[in-house]
């Protein structure tokens, strides 16, 4: 076999951030690697429960070494995390997180599948973990993801066996596994599921394991291995220029809202998988040892195979459209075959690999980023055939809605360009299908039994473009997309959009009312379209007033916005509930927020969320007026401080000295900062100093890992944390200042609090911190570590671990008066 390594894929994949949204253009190095794959015919399923968790390394193998399908089962699209690079909580980093991990399958050669589980926070028990999933409905949802992606071989993250010595959601994710292995070739398990797939029994299940599960590489050292496989996964890509571990540590540095961005690794490492259940391999060297991936799997395959395994054996580098009619050839007979699952993947696999021997270019992009529904979209097909192979263009499918006849003749290298006009007429928004109903604590909602599992909604207009290529019918498929270009960026790829004509967003997510004074609330009114009017209104709790009723709007230009404002009196008495925005238009009604993602490493999100607001009518009182904020990984708090008063200045590290302190009445770092932050080592003087001379500071959260907050008193941060957002808080200090001005808590203060109590909590600490309060979780010790308080000089030294980070955006009144307290700690 001659192979010539002709481009190098490195600087693709390294600068794959920066082309996210771009289509991919294979080289002949990368279709030779779609042939290797086309060959085999053998999948693997790994399953962990978050965005993350995943093993590139072994992924990478599979899909790359083994040429297998490989599918990573996320239980959760990590909702309950934090976010490094933005703003975006809850849901919302769950899209952000759904597409870091399309962009690391698109790294490593994997596929991406979900369940409807909603990552509710760190558990610390699979029992309470599997209560508030729903056991049933995510057994559901991992037998259906068996059962449609159909592996033969399934691979577990983490050990089923050790309950309660890890996160509930990791050790939930494997238990669940072990499960589904059982179940997924019952027909009277989810019978419902049979209507749209088949049952299916995978042949063997492993867990992933290491030294790390172990306690120490000497414990796995001695460990009895005789159940385990292993396998080197730093084997080397000619074709790529990469070790296979180099391109896991690509992989796995999409994850940058989660801080994963890392240095490469190359050389020999060894992986392990431990045998739990199935058919043990006979070659300890080789997960598929004894099962056939070959053509011969599927009756009639070995036609096919004899085809191309020919072309894999010979493939030519420099001329990759030789092998056209031999393609076309097993192209056909992949359409015969009776196989539906093997027939449906090796199609796809194939018609890529026609089209890119073929140097065939073919697109369509949108005159626009977004249109509405019963709108009309202008479409530009491009078409290239740069080989010398004979293809046309026969029709034009808009996938039952239009069929446009060509019967044009793509002549070598003669670009064809052409306008279509389409109607939209789907009244269905193209935003995550997922966050389309309202979901609950554990589960997301989703009705549609085919959309279960996929990790992104199907794109609002695709087309069918049916060829003729060498006398042979071949159907490619192109979703249509907007692209454009900018000076300072080049050309730039966005997803193509339907959205509402009209959406609203009320400026604040959260207003707190500390007397009964009303104040002004702002909404502003997007256009969808061009020339559109109509009204809003703003919908109130009971008990509380609003002026106006409803106010008008006209916006000429799309994508343009009127800000319109409403006067909201809260009632007397403490009171807390929604208010929501809702235009109406040409006689319909519009009750939406967009929300638009847009980094550099991931396509841009368009995401539409009830447009609405918590209110919170709080007898809240506060000492001082003026607050220096210090960022660290990024939180919302400085707006809700704002919201009861504050003035809030943001303060850069840099610019952190003794005069830019002084105006302050009290100073807060942000949580992890830090973790993030290098530069406060160096400036943790000045901060100090403005302790001792009578300031207030407020250190929030760090991880334990590798930190020194360099405070002024021994402390000690740990893992400790309490994840149950209902426990029981006991106040151990009840005289000490900071439960008694200028606001007085008490245990009432802690109801509501939403996802957790706190987390990193210090578990030792000089004798100069006063402990304020202790809780635990179910069937632990009490843990004090929450809040600590030590005099300084004539200030105070604050360090928290409670999640005020998220209890404050979330308008929890008890968390705005502790804080407010925290500020205003008594001092000489």
């Amino acid at each position: 076999m001659k192979t010539k390594s002709l481009v190098f894929l490195s600087l693709l994949l390294i600068c794959s951030s920066v082309v996210a949204q771009k289509p991919q253009k294979l080289s002949s190095n990368a279709i030779y690697e779609k042939i290797q794959k086309l060959n085999f015919l053998g999948s693997a399923l790994y399953i962990a429960a978050h965005p993350d968790d995943e093993n590139t390394r072994l992924i990478a193998y599979l899909a790359n070494n083994m040429h297998a399908r490989t599918g990573y089962l996320s239980l959760t699209r990590g909702d309950g995390g934090q976010n490094l690079i933005g703003p975006e909580m809850r849901e919302l980093l769950g899209v952000i997180r759904t597409q870091e991990l399309l962009a690391a399958r698109r790294v490593d050669g994997g596929e991406q599948l979900f369940t409807r589980a909603n990552d509710f926070g760190y558990s610390k028990h699979p029992d309470e973990t599997l209560e508030i999933w729903q056991k049933d409905k995510v057994l559901a949802d991992v037998v259906w993801a068996i059962r449609t992606f159909k592996p033969d071989v399934i691979i577990n993250r983490f050990d089923h066996r050790t309950p309660g010595r890890t996160h509930g959601h990791h050790t939930s994710s494997a238990m669940l596994s072990m499960e589904a292995f059982d179940l997924v070739n019952d027909k009277s398990k989810y019978s419902s599921q049979l209507k749209y797939t088949d049952v299916w029994q995978p042949k063997r299940l492993f867990f992933n394991t290491s030294w790390w599960f172990y306690g120490s590489e000497e414990a796995f050292e001695k460990a009895d291995k005789s159940k385990m496989l292993s396998v080197d996964v730093g084997v080397y890509y000619p074709l790529k220029g990469l070790s296979n571990n180099e391109l896991a540590s690509i992989a796995s540095s999409q994850h940058l809202c989660q801080g994963f961005g890392r240095l490469s690794a190359r050389g020999s490492q060894p992986e392990y998988v431990e045998f739990l259940k199935g058919d043990f391999p006979k070659d300890k060297k080789d997960i598929f040892s004894g099962i056939n991936t070959t053509w011969n799997r599927v009756e009639g395959g070995g036609e096919i195979g004899d085809i191309l395994y020919e072309v894999e054996d010979n493939f030519d580098f420099v001329n990759p459209s030789k092998h056209l009619p031999k393609l076309l050839k097993a192209y056909s007979l992949i359409e015969d075959l009776q196989d539906e699952h093997w027939k449906k993947i090796k199609l796809k696999e194939i018609t890529q690999i026609i089209e890119a021997c073929s140097g065939l270019y073919i697109e369509a992009t949108a005159n626009a980023s977004s249109v509405t529904p019963n709108s009309t979209v202008e479409i530009t097909v491009e078409a290239l055939n740069r080989s010398s192979a004979s293809i046309e263009l026969n029709t034009i499918d808009f996938l039952n809605h239009k069929v446009v006849e060509k019967n044009l003749d793509l002549a070598p290298n003669k670009k064809e360009n052409f306008t279509e006009s389409f109607p939209i007429t789907t009244t269905t928004y193209s935003a995550p299908y997922w966050l389309k109903q309202p979901w609950d604590l554990g589960m997301y909602k989703v009705n549609d039994q085919k959309l279960i599992g996929n990790p992104e909604s199907n794109r609002p207009l695709q087309i069918q473009f049916d060829m003729i290529i060498e006398d042979q019918s071949v159907s490619i498929f192109k979703d249509v997309v907007y692209r454009y270009a900018k000076g300072d960026k080049g050309e730039i790829y966005e997803p193509f959009e339907v959205l509402p004509k009209v959406t609203t967003q009320l400026k604040n997510k959260v207003v707190i009312f500390s007397d009964d004074k009303p104040q002004t609330v702002l909404v502003d009114v997007r256009s969808g379209a061009g020339n559109v009017s109509g009204e809003v209104a703003l919908q109130v709790p009971n008990g509380w007033k609003v002026t106006p009723e409803k106010a008008p709007f006209t916006i000429s230009q799309k994508g343009d916005k009127r800000t319109v404002s409403f006067s909201v009196t809260p009632p007397k008495n403490q009171s807390e509930g929604s208010i929501k925005a809702v235009a109406t238009s040409e006689g319909k009604t519009f009750d939406k927020e967009l929300i638009e993602i847009d980094y550099n490493h991931i396509p841009k999100q368009s995401v539409l969320l009830p447009s609405e607001a918590k209110v919170v009518r709080l007898d809240i009182k506060k000492n001082g007026s003026s607050i220096g904020y210090i960022q660290g990984s990024g939180d919302a708090i400085p707006e809700s401080l704002r919201q009861i008063g504050y003035s809030v200045t943001e303060i850069l590290p840099q610019d952190i000295n003794t005069q830019s302190l002084a105006k302050f009445d009290a100073v807060v770092l942000g949580i992890r900062a830090y973790n993030t932050q290098p530069e406060l080592q160096f400036k943790q003087k000045y901060l100090l100093d403005y302790v001792k001379n009578g300031g207030n500071l407020v250190v929030q959260y760090n991880t334990s890992r590798r930190v020194d907050v360099k405070a002024p008193f021994e402390l000690h941060l740990s893992r400790d944390r309490v994840t149950d957002e209902n426990a029981k808080v006991t106040l151990l200090a009840k005289e000490h200042s900071v439960l008694n001005y200028p606001n007085t808590i008490t245990e009432a203060d802690f109801n509501g609090w939403v996802q957790e109590r706190g987390l990193y909590f210090p578990d030792k600490w000089g004798q100069e911190f006063t402990p304020i309060l202790s809780m635990n979780d179910k069937d632990e010790t009490p843990k004090q570590g929450s809040l600590l308080v030590a005099k300084y000089g004539k200030g105070n030294y604050v360090y928290t671990g409670l999640s005020f980070f998220r209890e404050l955006p979330a308008g929890v009144p008890g968390a705005y008066k502790l804080f407010a307290n925290l500020l205003s700690v008594k001092r000489e």
